[in-house]
């Protein structure tokens, strides 16, 4: 079975049965995983609709997570 931060999330989801083929289907990494949608599904193998609301809704968190960070910045000056 693998470890990785895909299979943290989707144990996190209660969904680890699916580790295994999201990382057979390139779906290896969390930046990756925000572009899911129903036909990547499909492809995986994730066919249990509550399942795929799931993940949705977590996809849907990630992308979100990205969206209040992105108005978070800072530059690193030499002091004056």
């Amino acid at each position: 079975m693998c470890t990785n931060i895909v299979y943290e999330w989707l144990k996190t989801l209660q969904l680890p049965q699916y580790a295994e083929s999201f990382v057979d289907n390139g779906y290896d990494d969390l930046e990756v995983c925000k572009q899911i949608g129903d036909p990547d599904l499909d492809a995986i193998g994730v066919a249990v609709p509550h399942h795929r609301r799931r993940i949705h809704e977590a996809v849907r968190r990630l992308k979100e997570a990205d969206e209040r960070a992105a108005g978070l910045y800072f530059t690193l000056e030499p002091p004056a």
